[in-house]
């Protein structure tokens, strides 16, 4: 007995922190303190993301206001008839063009009015230069509609239109 009783004072004798050093107080060691620490971070970080692109949008989300479309102004040009340029051919073939100008705002009008001669000018100069294999398909009608376009800007600037549209065109 004498060897059991020794054991206990031994154990009595022995300092409280060692003990403390030796053996955590709580379950939960630090590795799982710090994996639990991450996981949070991440269910956070994912909900906050959630929030962020998807959900936020819907909760800031005011009706859409209805945008005040303005009617578009067209001006109607004189008939444009050229004869076209032919590379040696001897038959004259011309052009008939009829064109409407499409211009962002009505008060531009009265602006443009002055101008109008330039603008026939311009459209006779270069229609007098094309040839008939430049108006041929689609493609060539729509370059035809990109560079009176630009022409017209180019006399008119500051003020633009915003398209040439054409109401007839006829090649003879």
């Amino acid at each position: 007995m004498a060897g059991k009783t020794k054991k206990k004072v031994e154990a009595e004798d022995a300092d409280p922190e060692t003990e403390a050093v030796a053996k955590p107080k709580s379950k939960f060691s630090r590795k799982m303190i710090v994996i639990a620490a991450a996981a949070v971070l991440v269910l956070g970080g994912g909900g906050g993301g959630y929030y962020f692109f998807f959900a936020g949008h819907h909760a800031k989300e005011e009706k859409p206001k209805e945008a005040v479309v303005k009617p578009a102004t067209f001006v109607d040009l004189p008939d444009v008839l050229v004869n076209l340029s032919n590379a040696g051919t001897e038959r004259t073939q011309y052009l008939k063009v009829k064109v409407v100008l499409e211009l962002p705002e009505a008060d531009l009008v009265e602006r443009i009015k002055p101008l109008m001669p330039r603008v026939m000018d311009a459209f006779q100069t270069y229609l007098r230069e094309l040839r008939p294999t430049d108006l041929d398909g689609s493609a060539g009608l729509y370059r035809l509609k990109e560079e009176l376009t630009r022409r017209v800007n180019a006399v008119l600037a500051p003020n633009h239109i915003t398209a040439v549209l054409f109401k007839e065109i006829v090649v003879q």
